[in-house]
Order: C-alpha cells, then structure tokens, then sequence
C-alpha cells in the first residue's frame, strides 16, 4: 500500500486543527452535523447527478483504490518479463505455460496465454491494447467523478452558508444568540472548501497518477510478450523495456 494519500490527508486535517487550536479556536466547533450532512450529502448527490449510475456505483472501490492500492514496481516487472524471454528462449515459448503459476500479474498472464495459443502477433497487440485503453476510460471515468465532487463541493457550501444566513435573519429579536448562528452558518462554507481541496481533488489525481502508473507498465507487458513471441534475445528484451522507463532520478556525487 502507498500511503502517500492517507499521510497526506491526514497531515492537512493535522495542519488545520493544529492551525485553530494556536489562535484559541475548537476544532470541535467546526464539527455541526448538519452542515456535514449538507456537504457531503449533497456534493454525493450532484455528483450523482451528473454522471451516469454505473460509474457512481464505483465510487467505494474507487475510493479503496485510491486510499489502498500497491502499485508494482516497473523494475520488477521488467525483471519478470526478461525472465520469461530467457525461459521461452532455452525450452521454447510452449514452457512458458508453466511458468505462468507463478505470474502474478493478471494482464501479463492473459498475454502469455493468448500467446503460447498461437494468437499472431498483430491480433496479440490489438486485443492488448484495447484493453489498455478500456482500462484508461474507466480510470478517466472515476476521477472525473472525484474532479466533479470538488467542483460541486464549495458551492454546496455556499449552499448551506445562505441556508444558515436565512435562519440568523429569522433570529434578530434574540441578539444574544446571533453571533453563534453566523458562526455556525459558515460552517458549510469551510467545510465544502475544505472537502474539495483537501479530499476530492486529491483523490482525482491520484486515480490520474495511479492509471498514468498501470496503464503504462501493461504497455511495458505489450511490448514484452511480442518480443517473447518474435523469440528477441532476452538481453534485447531487457533493453528495449528499460528504455520505456522514465529516468532514474540521478544520485549526487560524494564531495
């Protein structure tokens, strides 16, 4: 599991209360049920709304995607790939099939099989790709669901903010209790900024940065099963895949 995005959520929440409590405030102030449930009820909704039920019926595993997913690492695979091509390049690409118990990868192993099946190269690549580009407009379909609710989100807020403002207006023969009312009216407000940029945007570029991760290392599958088939030297497979990867980040010289 990457914990980057529970970290980081975790510490801007942190960063917020820390913030309220130095200036004398109460966290717990900001914590009225009500706004919450105008928030986040309504920002569900809208959400809902403008997208189409199948995709919004993803959200739970979007969202346990998002918070759990373990990405694999590209150096990995590549090295389970080159070991492939040196197994099919010594036993043939028929001893591959038993190999296969021990791939991990679903997409890698849908592509040796359709391989040692005898499927041609061209139609290899096609079925591929296609579902590389399946998974892509899935992938875009979420996040634009999280993009969506982080658009939506501020303006409940105002939403609930004007809401709340009507009820102050209602209460101005008891002066006393105004200031608590307003206090409480713009609630909403924080909490939809806060939900939005904090939360949901967040969680729409991760979706983004995890398909972006994916997507990138079934294109690294492709091209590793042709060159299996085609019988390429592993050396060569293990060239022509590190050569799809994006630079290592290079290491400062001791002084």
């Amino acid at each position: 599991m990457d914990p980057a995005t529970i970290a980081g959520i975790g510490l801007a929440f942190a960063a917020i209360f820390v913030s309220m409590i130095m200036e004398g405030g109460n966290p717990a102030s900001i914590m009225l049920i009500p706004a919450m449930i105008l928030v986040f009820g309504g920002t569900l909704g809208a959400a809902m709304a403008g997208g189409m039920l199948k995709d919004f019926l993803g959200l739970i595993g979007s969202f346990q995607r998002v918070l759990l997913a373990k990405a694999t690492a590209s150096d990995d695979l590549v090295e389970s790939i080159v070991k492939l091509a040196e197994k099919a390049r010594r036993e043939g690409l028929l001893a591959l099939e038993d190999a296969m118990k021990d791939v991990d990868n679903a997409f890698l192993k849908k592509g040796l099989q359709l391989a040692i099946d005898g499927t041609d190269s061209d139609e290899l690549r096609d079925i591929l790709e296609a579902e590389v580009d399946a998974k892509k407009k899935a992938d875009k379909a979420a996040a634009k669901i999280f993009e969506g609710m982080g658009g939506y989100a501020p303006t409940i807020g105002i939403i609930g903010t004007v809401l709340g403002l009507v009820h102050v207006l209602e209460n101005l023969s008891e002066p006393s209790s105004l200031g608590h009312l307003i206090a409480g009216a713009f609630v909403a407000t924080l909490w939809g900024v806060l939900s939005a940029n904090v939360l949901w945007l967040p969680m729409a570029s991760k979706l983004k940065r995890l398909s972006e991760i994916e997507c990138g290392q079934m294109e690294l599958v492709i091209a590793g099963i042709i060159n299996i088939q085609a019988g390429a030297n592993p050396r060569l497979v293990a060239q022509k895949l590190r050569s799809l990867l994006p630079p290592a980040p290079e290491k400062k010289e001791a002084a």
